[in-house]
């Protein structure tokens, strides 16, 4: 990895809070131990119940005040423990009163396994290079089981490191409520130990009868996913106390079920057995599934009997209502967030009083927020036709601005989808309100600059209404290529009007759009081109995807900012790798994408996609992507890029240095496709990786430093402090927060062929970020990078169904096995996007 080249120096000084705080460390060392279990658990609960009795063992209760541990393999110790260091837990469940008859006994065996010396640490913070190549990873990993034992043993602990506790919840319906707490991790920087603190929400079940809360989660989410809901929930049961976990949703209900009842000798069904044998009349006997909480054996059990118990993570996919409700309760200002971290932050986690964990390891934390050096960069000139001036949100107005080059809009047709919603729907092809509005989109293009012929056509598409049978709406599809297919002249591109937020259709037609009839398509809201209240902005907005789609270039930046990139013939990058969520299909492939700029204007980033490895991070095919962009490179530019630039999306911070051992080596393998017997191809390269995915956050110490919400002013940059101790990094926030607490993106070099400065990169990172097309502001992740991102998210539409759990891959495999439901994702995938029309445009703009 390249060392720092210096410090920034470009900008207006400023300080800044970070919610970092020092940690002071004991001169002793810390000992490592290894935890083994007998007989062996698997099940993290059982796991975790086993160390709380552990932690209650009279034998064990001496050495608690130095022992840390993970609840599973890993304890920690201020001093040097005996050895043997045994001990025999006879287990019992919460609800039990102490051990059972019969009940099992396990063995916790602890053995040394090294000496951690902190010295070395210290070492390795002062930035001296004998400590480069020393691995600090081992005491960091150490400290955070230590840190972590307080919170984890009186809040909910989700992930490795983010705890939860029940003193702010909120209800987001639908059987959820959203809980806050903190996240804390241990830092390394430059000649200081930190620990990382920040606010946290996440979605838990909302404490409660379990029939009650599938009910409402359908009314939610339109009946999909009960399984995603209910699967590995805790449950008590009302008649007989018992404490279980729900494995799975029934197909079936308590009525249509029966089984064979010994006592009566004879099939009864669910309903019958709970009113004879328990004198209970069912509530729900056949509106809701039965639930199965057996272990090895299934054991089918009415919901309505179910109490859900308190302080369960949900781990399954939130509804966009419930997305939404979470985004409402977590979006705090800076200075809400700052005190919350302070104030109850720092007590939750055991950092502001001395009865945690820390005191007996000799650990101890600032309670204030450490202060930083940054600087507020200069925004570029933004140029149109003419000069724009960007205010101090660094944005801008489009009002009567020409595009630096208007692309040429014929051939077009118009589709409106009549979806039930009747009052967001035209009537017919003929609407006056109709014809005036495309009228308007129209002159809206003109006014920017394009040139726009009239639409040659004007379509009706019925929908089919949406059922339960088919969630992902494959019969309205169908019906949208069956009409859209009767016209004759395949068009350029197709406005379409949707008459609702439905994301099954909007993905559905992206797909086949893209992937089968290679032809641009633009969604718009039927409701909000009807309304004349910000009817122009929402046009204008609609014409910068337009333009860019169709070749055009929208804005560029002016000769100063522009200087470097036109210097020699340069290439920038975007990569990007999105992941399957919670709720999709097990094997569902995740995505990568890398889009390449082909012009001197950078503005045309066409894209290649391509699905790959479930949760691979690294990008299995980058070396044919990149052959792709430089080969689109050079038949744009008549000329092969001599610097390639590239900024690396999507990549977790332990997983850095293997994109320099398996990303790098498959970009130079690329450029040996353009090398000829006279000349070998060989161009600078420089990798910087961008992540969005990180706790820091800046909170300005004065006024002028400050935007309206007491946020950072755009274009603040931060390289020490809080930064890596040798390697080349920095925040940078671009952009202009809208709501809660802007987060900055951390920039990190991990390969620099270039030979940047400090202030070279950082000030082009911050102008390239202003030359993102689809917007009229700075953006907060560089624009090649964003680009990557948008292709990906394009790229999700083409396996929409196995996303959502669909099961066609499980129809189509037998089984729904991984192998099954990546053939049935290569064949939604098909080829990919490879059609004429689209493959060298921006088409998933």
């Amino acid at each position: 990895m390249p060392l720092r080249p210096g410090w920034g120096q470009q900008g207006r000084p400023i300080k800044l809070r970070a919610n970092f705080f020092a940690v002071k460390l004991p001169k002793g060392p810390l000992y490592e131990y290894d935890i083994k279990i007998t007989p062996g658990i698997t099940a993290k609960r059982m796991k975790r119940r086993l160390f709380e009795l552990l932690d209650m063992d009279r034998a064990y209760a001496p050495h608690k005040g130095y022992l840390a541990h993970d609840s599973s393999a890993k304890m920690i110790a201020a001093t040097r423990l005996p050895e043997p260091f045994t001990f025999e837990i006879k287990y019992f469940d919460e609800d039990q009163d102490g051990p059972q008859p019969g009940g099992k006994t396990y063995a916790i065996e602890i053995t040394f396994i090294q000496e951690l010396d902190l010295s070395t640490l210290s070492g390795y913070l002062t930035g001296k290079g004998e400590f480069r190549d020393y691995d600090p990873q081992p005491i960091l990993a150490a400290l955070n089981i230590v840190l972590a034992q307080h919170p984890s043993r009186n809040g909910v602990m989700v992930g490795r490191n983010r705890f939860f506790f029940p003193q702010d919840v909120r209800p987001l319906g639908g059987g959820l409520e959203a809980w806050r707490g903190f996240y804390s991790s241990v830092r390394p920087t430059f000649k200081q130990l930190m620990v990382n603190v920040n606010v946290a929400t996440t979605a838990f079940y909302s404490e409660g009868n379990l029939a009650n809360a599938i009910l409402a989660f359908q009314r939610f989410s339109f009946g999909a996913r009960i399984d995603s809901f209910v699967r590995n929930i805790r449950v008590q049961t009302t008649h007989l106390h018992y404490r279980k976990t729900v494995k799975k949703a029934s197909q079936l209900t308590a009525r249509r079920h029966k089984f064979f009842w010994d006592e009566e000798k004879r099939n009864v069904t669910v309903e019958e057995y709970f009113k004879k044998k328990y004198k209970i009349t069912l509530q729900h006997p056949d509106d809701v599934p039965l639930v199965d909480v057996g272990g090895q054996k299934q054991n089918l059990m009415p919901a309505e009997l179910c109490q859900i118990l308190p302080g369960q993570p949900f781990r399954g996919k939130l509804t966009d209502e419930h997305t939404a409700a979470m985004i409402l309760h977590a979006c705090k200002p800076p200075n809400v967030n700052a005190n919350s971290i302070v104030g109850p932050g720092l007590n939750h986690l055991g950092f502001a009083n001395t009865e945690g964990a820390l005191p007996g390891f000799g650990i101890s934390i600032n309670k204030q927020m450490t202060v930083v050096p940054g600087r507020i960069l200069p925004p570029p000139g933004v140029m149109y036709q003419r000069p724009q001036t960007v205010d101090d949100r660094a944005s801008w107005n489009l009002r009567s601005v020409k595009f630096v080059r208007g692309a040429k809009l014929q051939n077009w047709a118009v589709v409106i989808l009549k979806d039930g919603n009747n009052r967001a729907e035209f009537n017919s092809t003929d609407d006056p309100e109709l014809r005036g509005t495309i009228r308007g989109f129209g002159d809206m293009c003109r006014t920017s600059g394009m040139i726009v012929e009239e639409p040659t056509q004007y379509i009706i598409v019925n929908l089919p209404r949406k059922t339960r049978e088919d969630p992902t709406r494959k019969a309205a599809i169908a019906t949208f290529r069956s009409t859209v297919g009767q016209i004759k002249k395949k068009p350029t591109l197709l406005l379409i009007l949707l008459s609702s937020g439905d994301k099954h259709i909007y993905s559905g037609i992206k797909h086949l759009c893209d992937v089968y009839l290679d032809v641009h398509t633009i969604c718009v809201h039927s409701e909000k081109i009807r309304k004349e209240k910000g009817q122009v902005q929402y046009f204008a907005n609609v014409a910068l995807k337009v333009n860019m789609k169709l070749g055009g270039v929208n804005h560029g930046l002016d000769a100063r900012s522009m200087a470097w990139l036109l210097e020699k013939p340069t290439m920038m990058v975007g990569m990007d790798v999105t992941h399957p969520g919670p709720g999709s299909l097990k094997g569902t492939p995740s995505i990568a994408a890398v889009v390449g700029s082909v012009d001197k204007a950078y503005a045309q980033f066409p894209a290649s996609l391509r699905i790959q490895e479930t949760k691979k991070e690294m990008i299995t095919g980058l070396k044919e992507m990149m052959t792709e962009r430089i080969d689109a490179f050079r038949r744009t530019s008549k000329v092969l890029p001599q610097r390639i630039l590239v900024y690396r999306d999507g990549v977790s911070e332990g997983q850095f240095a293997t994109v320099v051992e398996e990303e790098l080596p498959a970009i130079l393998e690329s450029f040996q496709k353009f090398t000829t017997a006279e000349k070998k191809y060989r161009p600078a390269l420089t990798i910087v990786i961008c992540g969005k995915r990180h706790h820091t956050r800046f909170y300005p110490t004065e006024e002028g430093s400050a935007d309206h919400l007491g946020n950072p002013r755009p274009g603040t940059v931060v390289d020490q402090g809080v930064t890596a101790v040798y390697a080349f990094d920095f925040f940078l926030q671009a952009h202009g927060g809208l709501q809660g607490t802007t987060r900055p993106t951390h920039y990190y070099v991990v390969h620099d062929e270039m030979k940047f400065s400090a202030d070279q990169l950082q000030k082009l990172t911050n102008d390239v970020s202003y030359m993102f097309a689809r917007a009229t502001k700075a953006v907060s992740l560089v624009s090649p990078a964003y680009y990557a991102d948008l292709a990906c998210e394009r790229g999700r539409c083409y396996i929409h169904e196995l996303l959502q759990s669909v099961d066609a891959a499980t129809t189509a495999s037998g089984s729904g096995e991984a192998a099954g439901v990546m053939r049935e994702a290569e064949r939604l995938w098909n080829r990919g996007v490879v059609g004429n029309m689209l493959k060298d445009s921006m088409f998933y703009l």
